[in-house]
């Protein structure tokens, strides 16, 4: 039997909290809630999560100081933040320390209810199995950089493990799997948020950045990922499957 993902939502406004549990859950998802990062480090305790739904206005200990907490202990759980409509700074940095997603408030709850389903999608926890013939290659190669896609690790060429979010994973494996390809910022939000760009949204450029940052990449004179100018990006790499 399939396991029904399990949610927490963090957010100090307990008619929105109770308000999006009763909706998800009626939507066969598990789900807890927490007012403040103190309650949720308590549910965190005590078991396990598939997605964090993370508001940032909270008072005390705000939704990018948590994400940012989160991320620097390791704690890889896909992030949904909830941010203030037209804030787009704030939306910036919530993905520049490891977002996942977010959605501007006020917000439909079904398209909460998409985006939570998209992420778990790609992350390997939806109760949905993706069909189709054939078998990937689980461990991809590149310069001595090993992929599991199975576990969703990727080690340096000493084996050490690094550390990404799931959204910086999903941006490495739509690259490694079609390297020397050019993909528009268009593809690349397709492949790894499965949702459309706005004309003046950065977000692919932001994960691509982090992600540059974690394989030790020069910003100023990037090797594997290429920038093409109106065009988007590609990787430069040449990739074996193991």
């Amino acid at each position: 039997m399939q396991r029904t993902p399990h949610l927490l939502i963090i957010d100090d406004d307990r008619e929105i909290r109770d308000l999006l549990a009763r909706f998800l859950v009626r939507h066969e998802l598990r789900v807890d809630t927490a007012r403040d990062g103190r309650e949720m480090d308590q549910r965190l305790a005590a078991g396990r999560f598939d997605l964090l739904v993370l508001d940032l206005m909270m008072p005390g200990e705000d939704g990018l100081a948590i994400c940012r907490r989160l991320r620097g202990s390791g704690v890889k759980t896909p992030i949904i933040m909830l941010t203030a409509l037209g804030e787009e700074a704030d939306r910036i940095v919530g993905l520049e320390v490891g977002a996942d997603d977010y959605l501007p408030k006020p917000f439909n709850p079904r398209e909460l209810l998409a985006r939570i389903r998209a992420v778990l999608r790609r992350t390997g926890e939806t109760a949905e199995q993706d069909g189709g013939g054939g078998e990937r290659p689980r461990v991809l190669t590149f310069e001595g950089w090993q992929i599991d896609l199975a576990a969703r690790e990727l080690r340096d060429p000493e084996g050490t493990l690094v550390t990404l979010t799931s959204g910086e994973f999903d941006m490495l494996e739509a690259f490694a799997e079609r390297p020397q390809q050019i993909l528009s910022r268009d593809q690349l939000a397709d492949l790894t948020t499965g949702r459309s760009l706005g004309p003046f949204d950065r977000s692919i450029d932001v994960a691509l950045s982090r992600l540059r940052r974690k394989l030790g990449e020069d910003p100023k004179n990037p090797r594997m990922f290429k920038t093409v100018r109106h065009g988007g990006y590609y990787f430069s790499c040449d990739v074996t499957p193991s």
